[in-house]
């Protein structure tokens, strides 16, 4: 098990730039696979990106694909959302999540690990 804690939502122009930031306890970070997921208001939660334990697979959903980049580095047991070119519908709260397995996986359920969350929201 690993306590996540996000950081670095806020308010920003359409257009603009933000980064969120995932910072994992525990010694076996290296061995999980971490994702971000968002929920906007009266909608389910979504994946976003995913990232295996080594940084090798990633995955994204396709409204972010070439705008949104995941990225790990396991000597600081942190995950990062680097997110580029917002559009009014990326405003959500986003999630960190972790999973104990290989794979990258697009459904919640797989994942046993979440953060509270942060609030991102990108205004017209």
């Amino acid at each position: 098990q690993v306590q996540l804690v996000e950081s670095g939502g806020g308010l920003v122009q359409a257009g603009g730039s933000l980064r969120l930031s995932c910072a994992a306890s525990g010694r076996t970070f290296s061995s999980y696979t971490m994702a971000w997921f968002r929920q906007a208001p009266g909608k389910e939660r979504e994946f976003v990106a995913g990232i295996n334990w080594n940084g090798i697979s990633l995955s994204y959903t396709p409204s972010v694909k070439g705008r949104f980049t995941i990225s790990r580095d396991n000597a600081k047991n942190t995950v990062y959302l680097q997110m580029n070119s917002l559009k009014p519908e990326d405003t959500a709260v986003y999630y960190c999540a972790a999973v104990l397995l290989r794979g990258v996986y697009y459904s919640s359920t797989y994942y046993s690990d979440w953060g509270q969350g942060t609030q991102v929201t990108v205004s017209s």
